[in-house]
């Protein structure tokens, strides 16, 4: 399993909702639930499936109406990865801004 190499925010926020999911997403719902275009989505999916950090499968249910839709689900791996990504992001994110030192007031 390979390291992401660019960790950004649509990518957090993707991560986020596969990992609070109980069963896989398509990608157009993984847009909505996100509030990103598909656009910025799928690539992201692709970078994340080339990596191993999650499993991309054709939708098999020959009763609905539609066309067929790809579901990604986070490996096991890719969970633990993904855990450990969001709390490092999140703690950085509360962490208070560095202030420069006070000088010695007289």
């Amino acid at each position: 399993m390979d390291p992401i190499q660019r960790l950004t925010q649509p990518t957090v926020a993707v991560l986020r909702v596969l990992l609070e999911s109980d069963e896989p997403v398509w990608g157009l719902r993984l847009a909505k639930l996100t509030g990103r275009a598909p656009g910025s989505i799928y690539p992201i999916l692709a970078r994340l499936e080339d990596s191993g950090w999650i499993v991309g499968e054709w939708e098999d249910d020959d009763e609905r109406v539609g066309p067929r839709r790809r579901t990604y689900a986070l490996t096991a791996d890719g969970a633990d990865r993904a855990a450990a990504t969001l709390a490092t992001w999140d703690a950085k994110a509360v962490r208070p801004a560095s202030r420069s030192p006070r000088t010695a007031q007289a």
